[in-house]
């Protein structure tokens, strides 16, 4: 079977099967059934579940494993309870593309994309880039055709798109805007995969190529991240201190500030549906088909003209007694609009319950319509309310981007039961016995911390005995309390053995380390013709980023216009300017860089590493 599979598609379904086997047993029970189809809207009696179970278990083990979870998706493609179990997976948001309209493959193989998401993104990007003159060569792009994927395909659109979600990303000046050809398109495209990388984006098995032809469900895949991160960007207690008057009894700023933005948002439109004396919700799905919640939500985040820089909006109920479902969405839809807020849902995408478009409604009404106030007279320790380091957010953004489940928005809050450490060390090639001495949620109500405890015992155990790591006075208790020094000094270790473990990968499998790359870099640029080297991580020179910048034209010769990077006696501006240029380029010509330009700057030794690291890995595929 195995062999029938693209390479692109076998790990497609990796990760579908790893995200529905929720305790990573490399089983799907019935259990995992029962939490897919109810996630996908499709909720199923128990006893359905398990016919579906024994439909399709093969060896008779009432469980479904990946090589039975593979024949699903390519053997009973008419098999009406397959069918089934692939439109929940479709659904499931982060798996596979939704299901919509099929398109053949070169190789064969069908992929799904929804024509929903096409016409949604399509029209938020026409409106978001709508003033941009470099994007009037294929804007307004048509929402009812397949101009989308066109659209994306010179990198220009997607490198605004990440700008726009991540201010800054991209240094302006490193995309390829005029006078186009195949090789400044690939490196356009490049540019966008690496940064979209950078600011948390799973791009594993999305190529620059796949971006070119337009293939549908990987930039549809791609987009939703993107806007995602856009829309989730101010969802954040450190960043709208509003957001503390969603605390509930005897909850402090420190735990709201552990909820991830899915959970706020559905707190937020239960905080004023309740003061509107309407019963809470609990999803944006199924809980919201009616379009009722959603008119008694609009009538609570209208302005009530009581700020001077917003004129009172009343909006019409009269739509409640509607009753067609249809009709009364799009009358609520016309009352969003007057909020400056009709995006992304039709009314059939409100009566299907679609749970990744209406989320992406209910963000952009927060966004532009937030409707809260920061308490006042509350004991409230605002003084230990921190935004995220620049330190922690590359972290988290370099996890996310592999693809761990669940997704880490609070870098310490989500690592307390070591899941997404043991993940971090299986890409690292540090074995997990995930079925002996690894405890998976659902945790028991009574005794749920000492297993996560025990997760965390393993996780430094594994670094000290398997990885060989330096975790002295580093104990599994430290993960668990989320420690932010110790928790921080065990994630560096994991970030950079998997990034000198690619350089062993396109080496003759020698040991890489400080010394191989420190070396490499300053043959590289002496053979190049530089001036510019580099005595170690911690040397000053790199604060100019010319020993970057001159190892990327040394790398990718002419590539560097010499003319843009500022020289002599440098200000700080003038060195953030010329890091902004020397982290773009580099992700342009290929290296998969983490680091920000304020790591260069102030020669940050740990992402200092990894930026060279990342060009030696891009200069050995070149030689």
């Amino acid at each position: 079977m195995a062999n029938k599979i693209s390479g692109e598609d076998m790990e497609e379904l990796k990760e579908a099967f790893r995200k529905v086997d929720i305790d990573n047993n490399g089983f799907i029970c019935d259990s995992e059934l029962t939490e897919l189809f109810k996630e996908a809207n499709l909720p199923l009696p128990g006893y359905k579940v398990r016919e579906i179970i024994q439909k399709l278990d093969r060896n008779k083990d009432n469980q479904i494993n990946f090589d039975e979870f593979i024949s699903i998706f390519h053997e009973l493609k008419g098999d009406n309870v397959a069918k089934t179990f692939r439109k929940a997976i479709n659904r499931k948001e982060g798996i596979l593309a939704i299901g919509g309209t099929s398109e053949l493959s070169s190789v064969g193989t069908q992929h799904s994309f929804s024509e929903e998401e096409r016409y949604a993104f399509a029209n938020w990007i026409s409106s978001a880039l709508e003033k941009d003159p470099d994007c009037k060569h294929v804007l307004p792009i048509n929402p009812s055709t397949d101009a989308l994927f066109t659209a994306v395909g010179d990198g220009i659109v997607l490198c605004k798109m990440i700008n726009l979600s991540v201010p800054d990303t991209i240094d302006e000046r490193t995309i390829n805007k005029k006078k186009l050809t195949p090789f400044t398109i690939q490196e356009n495209l490049n540019l966008a995969l690496n940064s979209a990388s950078a600011i948390g984006c799973h791009v594993v098995n999305i190529g620059a190529l796949d971006l070119k032809e337009g293939k549908p469900h990987l930039v549809l895949g791609l987009l939703w991240q993107i806007i995602k991160i856009g829309l989730f960007a101010d969802i954040e207690l450190s960043k709208n201190e509003a957001l503390a008057a969603l605390l509930r009894e005897g909850e402090s700023l420190a735990d709201l500030m552990k909820l991830s933005p899915e959970e706020l948002l559905l707190r937020w439109a239960n905080f004023h549906l309740q003061n509107a004396g309407l019963n809470p919700i609990n999803n944006f799905s199924s809980d919201i088909k009616d379009s009722r919640s959603y008119f008694h939500l609009l009538n609570q985040i209208a302005p009530d003209g009581s700020k001077e820089d917003k004129a009172a909006i009343s909006i019409s109920l009269a739509g409640l007694s509607e009753k067609d479902d249809l009709k009364r969405a799009e009358s609520m839809l016309q009352q969003a609009d007057r909020l400056g807020c009709r995006q992304f849902v039709t009314p059939a995408d409100v009566v299907s319950g679609n749970p990744k478009l209406n989320l992406a409604f209910v963000a952009n009404l927060f966004n532009k319509h937030p409707s809260l106030t920061k308490p006042e007279n509350q004991d409230l320790d605002w003084g230990r309310l921190e935004g995220e380091t620049r330190e922690e957010r590359t972290f988290r953004n370099w996890m996310n981007s592999l693809g761990v489940s669940p997704h880490v928005n609070h870098i310490y809050g989500d690592l307390l039961d070591a899941l997404v450490i043991l993940q971090l060390y299986e890409r690292i090639k540090v074995h997990v016995d995930w079925n002996n001495k690894v405890n998976r949620p659902p945790y028991p109500k009574l005794g749920a911390n000492m297993k996560k405890l025990e997760n965390c015992n393993y996780a430094v155990e594994l670094g000290k005995k398997e990885a060989k790591f330096s975790l002295v006075g580093i104990g599994g208790q430290d993960l668990n309390e989320g420690n932010p020094t110790l928790t921080l000094a065990l994630v560096w270790q994991l970030m950079r053995r998997y990034t000198l473990n690619v350089l062993e990968d396109l080496g003759d499998g020698e040991a890489a380390g400080d010394e191989l790359i420190i070396k490499w870099v300053n043959k590289t640029l002496t053979e190049a013709g530089k001036t510019s080297k580099i005595s170690g991580f911690k040397d000053k020179e790199i604060s100019s980023s010319l020993p970057v910048l001159d190892l990327i034209d040394s790398i990718q010769p002419h590539r560097i216009n010499y003319d843009l990077v500022k020289k002599g006696s440098l200000s700080d501006d003038d060195k953030l300017d010329n890091a902004k240029y020397a982290v773009s380029m580099a992700r342009k010509i290929g290296a998969r860089v983490y680091a920000l330009p304020e790591d260069l700057v102030e020669v940050n030794q740990k992402m200092v590493m990894t930026v060279f690291a990342c060009l030696m890995g891009r200069g050995m595929k070149r030689a």
